[in-house]
């Protein structure tokens, strides 16, 4: 056997017929689709999809694969003997689209090119066979502008400027207005575009077009559109994109031909009906550009009813099949319909909760696979303020509610201005008449978009949707004079930087700031609104009932990091498990402050016994009103964890007050001795400095005042029929030694509340692993802890040796920019750093103790990617602030569900 047979070569193409919708890694997701509705005998145009494969060889050598142009020849060859036609041929040319199709839809890919065959000497023949001169021409100046963009990367505007003339010398509104006459000097015109931009002619030759096209698409993968979006959306970096290449059909061949979007379901609101956009006597991108505002699709039964019955057949066969929300894409071609993609259609946060029950009602999918469809950061969307309907506003317009929230910022009309005002902390407002995949990294940075062109399945709407982002298209009343950075609306001038408020809910438009309400799923958790009254609100339920499974599913228990009475009650009606971390330091802030000067201050054992006995009743009673809030659910205690120096006057105050005391004879002994403690103390790193369980070694019985406050407070509320679960943590332990002192003098003063109070007390005492060293001698730490709390904060400082407050203002940007971070690690925990030192310290702690208990106590216990980490490392509870808790409860059973499956997020 021959080396070439033992080892056949690998295949780069496929045909439609060939792949199905579970080969997205391989023929991405466009191609997967256009594959799954070939097998369905749905009516799709005949073509082929070059794997990414293809484009990883491409982007690894810089050369295609050798065997490529050989394959692709082979399926252009059975492509044009099914079709009957030769690409390009000069009296009946086969056209044919090219589009970029990865695994994950991203709308920094390269955009459509269609009409690709057409040229100088194939023009007229596709007039003749058409019947339609304009038609012809039309046509090839759409092939020039989207192939001289696309392709050649020559700026946009100059063909739309091109076009804007056209328009204006015929007295036109818009390009369908433009005869024959007026498209063949368009035509010259874009050529003339081409040759002066790129320095060549428009090419004419047929595949040259088409090659050109593919490798256009392969290097669109690397833009910097696409990886802003893959960093935005953590998709990896690795993947490549497939091209597909598909026969064309033609939705501008007069009224009886058009094209549109549609939804089996509203992407918005996640109702059931008819939802898309169609415009007559136009090409795709006319409609998610947004240059011709379209018709609602309902209106197409009206005009092509024959047409419109199988679209409803076809979308309820879809929605069927892949059990899920459908966006589709479709052209009519005189008469005949034909379907160009299809894709789980991305939704809204209030959408994706509202279908995935309604879902389960219909009987097609059950619960588990409900959970798996929604997500924690859509339940954080649904949690964010709505403007208040009760306030006094100023309407300047209303549009298309596209993507919903609340959004208030300051009006900007270019992406540049939106990311360069954002990065300066200013909140904006990106207005545009329509958006572009140019105008991505503007929309990332803006708090909500605003356009006067496009409908729900333009690509402001579409993108907005895929990122949670306040949306608001179609706004036809409003002028958007980009050039000049001014919107009129009727007698109302809105300049750039004046705020505006737009409701992407309901798509209304404010002049000014509108005040905001809390959302009613933030009501209902907070116990205000409940899900089994009658007129509960719909998306109320819809989230209940996803957080009730979640509840009964998920093995992580769900903690709050709470500091105080107030929020300990609120973490319990967000359904905390009771507190992770009471940072016991914020409790000596404000008035008390002065106490621990006195503290710092003393220089005898009686000052120090007198500024703790200060502190101990306040202490105790922070604790009882703490431990009434939680009752009957573990609260975890930290002792004091501050850098020194946050609580003493800053050093350059302090000396400019003891010099102008000075200089007026004026000497405050206080001031100087806290001067003197200041200058002792300081550091020049105190996050590294004393603190945590040094600062408790090191001023004599600040830790035991701590612990008698809280075993008294346990006392005070068992006499009170209460159920106190205390657990005292050590932080900052970097040895076992450290916590074997603490632990033993700490035992000693519960042993004599014990005896003072004649209550039996049973108080965890464990530590906080956030130190390299300590998770490294987990095994030691664990013979003198019974729990360990990971401080991922921390930790995070630590393993990359930097403070978060230092960098994350300095170079953070830029890493992010570049790629060394996907997203911040004080975000989404560093699995492969931090998260490593987590897992071994889990397993070699439990190996020393099999009973230990592990939690998590950084905001890192809030983060749905984090949470699913800390499932997959056995820990028994994350803690996070009182608000991410609902998130954190989801997550929670979404990890345990996909665990299950083996499947990813």
């Amino acid at each position: 056997m021959s080396e070439r047979e033992d080892h056949p070569a690998q295949k780069f193409v496929y045909d439609f017929t060939e792949g199905n919708r579970d080969m997205k890694d391989l023929l991405g997701g466009k191609g997967a689709n256009l594959a799954e509705m070939t097998n369905l005998r749905l009516p799709v145009p005949p073509g082929f999809t070059i794997t990414t494969e293809a484009c990883k060889v491409y982007l690894d050598s810089g050369q295609e694969p050798p065997a490529l142009r050989d394959e692709v020849s082979a399926h252009l060859d059975a492509l044009e003997r099914r079709m009957g036609k030769r690409l390009g041929q000069a009296d009946d040319p086969l056209l044919v689209s090219v589009r970029s199709g990865a695994k994950f839809s991203m709308p920094g890919m390269m955009d459509t090119v269609l009409n690709i065959g057409l040229s100088d000497a194939s023009v007229a023949g596709l007039a003749r066979q058409a019947g339609d001169e304009r038609f012809a021409w039309d046509s090839y100046r759409r092939l020039i502008q989207m192939f001289g963009k696309t392709v050649l990367g020559i700026d946009g505007d100059l063909f739309e400027e091109a076009l804007e003339a056209a328009k204006t010398a015929k007295g036109a509104t818009v390009d369908t207005d433009l005869g024959p006459d007026e498209l063949r000097k368009l035509v010259k015109a874009f050529k003339k575009i081409v040759k002066a931009r790129a320095g060549r002619e428009f090419p004419q030759d047929p595949r040259e077009q088409m090659d050109l096209a593919v490798m256009a698409v392969f290097d669109s993968w690397n833009g910097d559109r696409a990886k802003l979006y893959r960093r935005q959306e953590r998709i990896p970096h690795d993947l490549g994109t497939a091209v597909n290449i598909c026969s064309m059909v033609f939705g501008n061949l007069g009224p009886d031909s058009g094209t549109g979007v549609a939804f089996t379901r509203d992407p918005a609101g996640g109702q059931q009906g008819v939802y898309g956009d169609y415009l007559q006597n136009a090409q795709g991108e006319d409609v998610v550009a947004g240059i011709r505002n379209t018709v609602p699709l309902a209106e197409l039964e009206t005009l092509d009813k024959t047409s419109y019955d199988r679209l409803m057949q076809i979308m309820e066969t879809l929605e069927n099949h892949y059990k899920d929300l459908c966006d589709i894409e479709f052209t009519i071609e005189r008469g005949q319909l034909w379907m160009l993609q299809t894709r789980v259609g991305k939704r809204t946060a209030g959408a994706a909760f509202r279908i995935a029950t309604q879902l389960v009602d219909q009987g097609l999918i059950d619960e588990a696979e409900a959970l798996r469809r929604v997500n924690g950061a859509q339940l954080a969307q649904l949690m964010f303020p709505r403007f208040d309907e009760e306030a006094t506003v100023e309407l300047l317009g209303r549009g298309i509610a596209a993507s919903p929230g609340a959004a208030v910022g300051k009006a900007v009309f270019d992406s540049y201005t939106a990311v360069k005002w954002s990065r300066s902390g200013e909140r904006v407002i990106l207005i545009r008449r329509e958006t572009n995949p140019d105008d991505l990294d503007g929309m990332i940075a803006a708090e909500g978009i605003l356009t006067s062109r496009g409908g729900k399945t333009s690509h402001a709407a579409v993108v907005a949707r895929g990122m949670g982002k306040t949306c608001v298209c179609g706004a036809e009343e409003l002028d958007v004079d980009t050039k000049r950075r001014r919107m009129t609306v009727g007698g109302t001038v809105v300049e750039e930087g004046d705020v505006v408020s737009v409701d992407g809910s309901t798509g209304k438009v404010y002049l000014g700031e509108v005040p905001v309400v809390p959302s009613p799923v933030v009501e209902y958790f907070e116990g205000r609104m409940h899900a089994g009254a009658e007129d509960a609100d719909e998306l109320v339920v819809a989230v209940h009932r996803m957080m009730a499974y979640a509840d009964r599913v998920r093995r992580l228990r769900v903690r709050a990091n709470a500091d105080n009475a107030e929020d300990a009650l609120r973490a319990r009606r967000f359904g905390a498990q009771g507190i992770g971390l009471c940072r016991t330091e914020h409790m000596f802030l404000g008035e008390r402050r002065s106490m621990v000067e006195k503290l710092i201050l003393a220089d005898t054992e009686g000052e120090r016994t007198e500024a703790l006995e200060q502190l101990l009743p306040l202490q105790r009673q922070d604790f009882v009103e703490l431990f009434e809030a939680m009752d009957g659910l573990p609260v975890t205690v930290r002792l004091l964890d501050p850098p020194l120096h946050e609580f003493l006057p800053d050093i350059t105050e302090l000396s400019v007050r003891v010099a102008l005391a000075e200089a007026r004879e004026d000497h405050n002994e206080n001031d100087l001795r806290l001067l003197q403690a200041v200058h002792r103390l300081h550091e020049q790193n105190p996050m590294l400095g004393l603190r945590g369980v040094r600062l408790g070694l090191v001023i004599p019985g600040l830790f035991t005042m701590q612990v008698r406050a809280v075993a008294e407070a346990a006392a005070a509320r068992k006499n009170a029929k209460g159920d106190p679960r205390a657990e005292i943590m050590i932080p900052l332990v970097g040895t076992v030694q450290e916590l074997e002192i603490v632990r033993d003098e700490a035992e000693q003063v519960i042993a004599e509340v014990e005896r003072a109070t004649g209550v039996g007390l049973r108080l965890a005492l464990g530590t906080m692993i956030e130190l390299p060293r300590a998770a490294l001698t987990a095994a030691q730490i664990a013979e003198a802890a019974e729990f360990f709390s990971f401080g991922t904060n921390d930790l995070t400082q630590t393993v990359w040796g930097f403070s978060r407050d230092d960098v994350e203002a300095s170079f953070f940007t830029a890493y992010l920019e570049k790629g060394i971070f996907g997203v911040s690690p004080f975000e989404t925990i560093d699995r492969d750093g931090v998260g490593s030192l987590v897992r071994s310290a889990a397993a070699a702690g439990r190996a020393t103790r099999p009973g230990l208990k592990l939690g998590v106590c950084g905001e890192h216990g809030g983060d749905p990617e984090s949470v699913h980490f800390f499932h997959e490392v056995g820990l028994d509870y994350v803690s996070c602030s009182p608000f991410r808790i609902p998130v954190a409860r989801l997550e929670a059973g979404r990890a345990a569900l996909l665990s299950r499956h083996g499947g990813g997020r």
